[in-house]
């Protein structure tokens, strides 16, 4: 005891802290096998026969994927311009730049074009790797060029693998997290069948591949796992060091392959400052965590070319603020319940009116408004004050930005997954309340360690921060569907710990009057083993039935239009669209881009919003007036919400439902959207028909021929990217063009 009470005393400022030194040792199981040494072969055998049942389930997901992914698209068997139309939405972009890159003479040059990108933007040159994430592309390109595997492994089998390979990585990460809680290898088993099971809900990698989350979110379970070590009770000095460079290289890999590190990191803060202010964590560990954060955001800052989002993030300014004000205010945690609460309130106070001052002053030095899109689209969801931003409204109308559907539980619950995470949930945070309570009830410099160590209530530091976290990623994932794979992985680590470790286990025995070492242990390992059987039982036939099923891509409308493109456009053309097509066109053609899917940039969104051309109500919802031609008649129309964002051109043929009639000021009548209006473009055929056009117009910068049968046929700037003007010169005109609906994909002239 003489040894603590030194080391208590070295701290000097807060006592406090000096006091929490003591906590491992009171809620510390007696038989650690982990960090104390002492091995025995029982230990050895169990380490490794652990080790290669986690190695195991890490590959069997990633092989479960890429066979999902083989045979949902048969990639092997088709075209390459085929393979890489099917990177959807954004992810055709990034793996353009790995393609681009393996194209290059040299990895300088490589580089270069990188860092002088004039191809993605038109009329402006742009630093790839100061906007966006891409380092894991160009690292896998170097990789791919300087490893002799060229003749055996394609370039975009190199790319996906490595991808479905982090798979491995995430399963092993969460493995590792359920046995240092668990103190058994049975839970991380557990755990990573559960991540499998529910695949629909804990990723999406087999077929959005390039997608940041996929390429980050492993390094964050590893990161979690790193942190759970950490706080391990009776981690030797040694162990801590290495542990906590494990730490930072996982937040360094986590934050530099994704955009959206800074509010993760955030909300992982949050939790870290929460433990601190509820007396789980000692002051050396709160600081040497926020300082892996900052580190981790500050290198990456300088590897994106002082990228100035990171320097005006929230969570930069949150940590400064905690530390500073934590470095002055040294008493507290001395005093009694009452007071101890009054001086948290007050601390949290000014931690949070400094961090916003200074994240307030930062934006304003450094003029960022990068992500100020973000902020607006939380304060619009929450109903802080009317907006009728467009991007705001624009992340409101897409499902994946809304509430998380009641049709997750029911998925969650058929796997067994949800009934003991929420029990484990539940008796977890009680105990966390009753333990927090008992903290702020001691006063700082008047407990004895030995009062401590009777406590009737107890709770690992490393338990607390897992529980925080599932709470606080959970509530993340309620508000916001999108961000539903950050907690439902960690999901299957607290359900497997509630299995499997003693905790819970011991609060029931001590309820039903019977908690011995033997039936602990006994329940510790035939629970898990019962449901590992039953999970065998019920999914392994439907895991068969689902790898067996084959199909096929199919989209030679696409695949047509891209080689179009590809052939008879010249290579410096500039194409618009929607996201979804630019992507591809970057990819398969390599040609410029009017605006692209990436949207941490103010000036393109500006460009994007005035490029789809949807206004916003007062209520916050896109709304869209169009003039409908039904029979002889035309009437005005106004769409609202995801209806609004529709994509028509003149001379659709669309289907709409459940439109309310009105009669405006003027007398005119009108039909507006209902809650119930849906919008369905007819699906035409493609026709070839000889026009004469008398006509031409520019109109929101795509081309219009007027036929001599007064039907209008709408060009696109992808087929026509000339100057109105001089067809104008030459008309009348004899064109044969190909059109769905008269929306004009080809264009050839025809000899009088």
């Amino acid at each position: 005891m003489t040894a603590v009470r030194q080391r208590k005393g070295s701290k000097g400022k807060e006592p406090g802290p000096g006091i929490q030194n003591l906590k491992p040792e009171c809620v510390a199981e007696p038989r650690e096998r982990f960090p104390t040494g002492g091995f025995s072969w029982w230990t050895i055998l169990c380490l490794i026969s652990g080790s290669i049942v986690g190695v195991s389930l890490g590959l069997l997901c990633c092989i479960y994927v890429a066979t999902l992914h083989e045979n949902d698209l048969w990639f092997s068997n088709i075209k390459e311009v085929e393979r890489e139309i099917s990177f959807r939405t954004e992810c055709g972009l990034y793996y353009s730049y790995y393609k681009q890159m393996l194209k290059a003479p040299t990895i300088q040059q490589g580089l270069y074009e990188l860092t002088h990108d004039n191809t993605t933007e038109s009329k402006r040159t742009i630093n790839i790797l100061q906007r966006m994430n891409i380092y894991q592309e160009v690292f896998l390109s170097i990789l791919y060029r300087i490893l002799p595997i060229q003749t055996y492994l394609e370039p975009i089998y190199f790319y996906i693998y490595t991808v479905f390979a982090l798979q491995t990585v995430y399963v092993i990460a969460l493995f590792i997290t359920s046995w240092l809680l668990s103190d058994s290898w049975l839970a991380g088993a557990l755990s990573g069948v559960w991540y499998i099971l529910n695949r629909v809900d804990t990723t999406r990698v087999e077929f959005t591949i390039s997608l940041r989350e996929n390429w980050s979110i492993p390094f964050f379970a590893l990161q979690v796992a790193a942190i759970t070590c950490y706080l391990r009770p009776k981690l030797k000095p040694i162990h801590q060091r290495v542990v906590l460079w494990l730490v930072f290289v996982s937040t360094f890999c986590f934050c530099l392959t994704w955009q959206f590190n800074q509010f993760v990191l955030l909300v992982q803060a949050l939790i870290i400052y929460t433990l601190d202010c509820l007396d789980f964590l000692t002051a050396e560990q709160v600081v040497s965590l926020y300082l892996m954060q900052v580190s981790s955001l500050l290198l990456v800052w300088l590897l994106q070319f002082c990228n100035s989002m990171i320097l005006g993030s929230l969570v930069l300014s949150f940590i400064v603020s905690a530390l500073f004000i934590k470095h002055f205010q040294t008493g507290l945690k001395m005093g009694g319940f009452v007071i101890r609460v009054g001086k948290l309130a007050l601390h949290t106070l000014l931690v949070l009116a400094l961090t916003f001052t200074i994240n307030y002053s930062a934006k304003k030095v450094l003029q960022l408004k990068s992500d100020e899109h973000i902020f607006k689209f939380i304060k619009a969801k929450f109903g802080f004050g009317a907006t009728r931003d467009f991007d705001a409204s624009l992340y409101l109308c897409e499902e994946a930005f809304g509430l998380l559907p009641l049709d997750t539980f029911e998925r969650l619950a058929g796997t067994v997954l949800l009934y003991p995470y929420l029990c484990t949930l539940s008796v977890l945070f009680i105990l966390l309340l009753l333990v927090a309570l008992s903290n702020l009830s001691l006063n700082g410099l008047g407990q004895a360690s030995g009062e401590k160590e009777d406590r009737t209530f107890k709770m690992r530091p490393d338990v607390a921060y897992n529980l925080m976290h599932t709470v606080f990623f959970g509530l993340l994932a309620f508000s916001t569907m999108r961000m539903k794979y950050l907690w439902t992985g960690h999901m299957c680590t607290i359900a497997a710990f509630g299995v499997c470790g003693k905790e819970v286990w011991a609060l029931y025995l001590r309820v039903l009057h019977c908690n011995t070492k033997t039936a602990m242990r006994l329940i510790r390992y035939s629970v898990p083993i019962v449901i590992l059987a039953f999970l065998y039982y019920k999914f392994w036939p439907r895991l068969m039935e689902e790898i067996s099923e084959l199909r096929e891509f199919y989209d030679p409308d696409t695949v047509e239009l891209m080689e179009w493109i590809r052939l008879k456009t010249p290579k410096r053309a500039v194409f618009a669209g929607s996201m979804q097509l630019l992507a591809g066109i970057k990819l398969c053609t390599g040609r410029v881009l009017t605006n692209h899917p990436h949207y941490e940039d103010q000036a393109l969104r500006e460009r994007t919003r005035q490029f789809h051309g949807v206004r916003m109500t007062r209520a916050r919802v896109p709304i869209v007036d169009l003039k409908i031609k039904c029979l002889e008649g035309t009437f005005s129309v106004s769409l609202w919400r995801e209806a609004a964002l529709t994509e028509l051109f003149v001379g659709d043929e669309v289907l709409i439902t459940h439109l309310r009639p009105c009669v405006q000021e003027t007398g005119t009548g009108k039909f507006h959207s209902s809650n119930y209006t849906t919008v369905e473009i007819a699906e035409g055929q493609m026709q070839e028909t000889v026009v004469e056009v008398i006509g031409v117009s520019n109109v929101n910068h795509t081309c219009h021929f007027l036929g001599s049968d007064s039907q209008v046929y709408v060009v696109p700037q992808i087929v026509f990217a000339g100057n109105p003007d001089d067809l104008i010169a030459r008309l009348p005109l004899h064109l044969s063009l190909k059109h769905v609906n008269r929306r004009v994909f080809q264009i050839s002239e025809v000899s009088e």
